[in-house]
């Protein structure tokens, strides 16, 4: 059965009469008899009863008719939920980040796309970024504010955000404005689990400075990195807006070039974003492609 034959179903039950359906849909009354007949053939069950003055539906046609109002009330809801997430005035959006940037640079971008775009309704979901990758692969997000591009995918730098390193406020290296890495060689370290790209940037800064620190605790939250130092339980790289949050002291490091990290918006350029997710990309990236 297609979804015309469950109206026509719907509009001989309403007017009780088969040849005055026809007329009103447009059709001949041959035809829409054999649309009856195919459908009860389908359900192996007779829908209508003839009477004196045209149809009545029988105790299952009854049953049918209901589901088929069901059925069509349903498609009715999906025609509209499909139509507005392809309206970029009142469609939907959803934007994946970090959580890092849940308290300061994502409420900024969306702070100007929501006066701009009041009836989009944006879907946030906060994720690390090999998540992020794999939701924007799957359709399940259609941008992130990220750390590193999709792979492929369009990519536009937000912020650089320099990275330093955090430290107890009794720890030696308090009172320190700059250090070199190879000062923290042995100290506990207090980072993300492996996987996050916080985690592999620091890991690419030990090593290319030769520095070794066992992992005294991973958390997946870089807020909560911060505060496990200040309670004294190792020192961490962040970036540097995190430093002192929780009482720490930051420390800038030196003679390490790579000491930063870039966050930007991506998205995959394979498939066409939807239209309010379109316009999302462009309010954040000022129109650049």
């Amino acid at each position: 059965m297609q979804i015309r034959d469950l109206e026509w179903l719907l509009a001989v039950a309403d007017h009780e009469h088969v040849t005055g359906t026809a007329a009103a849909l447009g059709v001949s009354q041959p035809t829409l008899s054999r649309a009856l007949a195919r459908m009860e053939r389908e359900l192996g069950a007779q829908l209508f009863a003839r009477t004196s003055d045209g149809v009545r539906a029988t105790p299952v046609g009854a049953t049918v008719v209901d589901g088929a109002r069901e059925v069509l009330a349903r498609y009715d809801q999906l025609l509209a939920d499909v139509a507005g997430e392809l309206d970029p005035e009142s469609g939907v959006a959803r934007l994946a980040f970090l959580d890092s940037m849940a308290t300061s640079l994502v409420p900024r971008l969306l702070r100007d796309f929501h006066a701009a775009a009041p009836a989009v309704r944006v879907l946030l979901s906060q994720e690390p970024a090999h998540e992020m990758e794999v939701d924007l692969a799957r359709g399940a997000v259609d941008l992130a504010v990220t750390s590193h591009p999709a792979p492929g995918g369009g990519w536009h730098v937000l912020q650089q955000e320099r990275m330093v390193v955090v430290v107890p406020p009794t720890h030696r290296l308090a009172g320190r404005s700059r250090l070199t890495l190879d000062e923290l060689d042995g100290e506990e370290l207090v980072t993300t689990p492996p996987g996050f790209g916080s985690r592999s940037l620091v890991d690419d800064l030990l090593r290319e400075a030769s520095v070794t620190m066992p992992v005294s605790f991973e958390s997946q939250d870089l807020g909560t990195i911060e505060g496990l130092v200040a309670a004294g339980l190792g020192v961490a790289i962040v970036p540097e807006a995190l430093a002192g949050v929780s009482g720490t002291a930051g420390v800038q490091i030196t003679g390490a070039p790579g000491a930063h990290r870039t966050i930007g918006l991506t998205w995959r350029l394979d498939r066409r974003l939807p239209p309010a997710a379109e316009r999302l990309r462009s309010s954040i990236t000022g129109g650049a492609a």
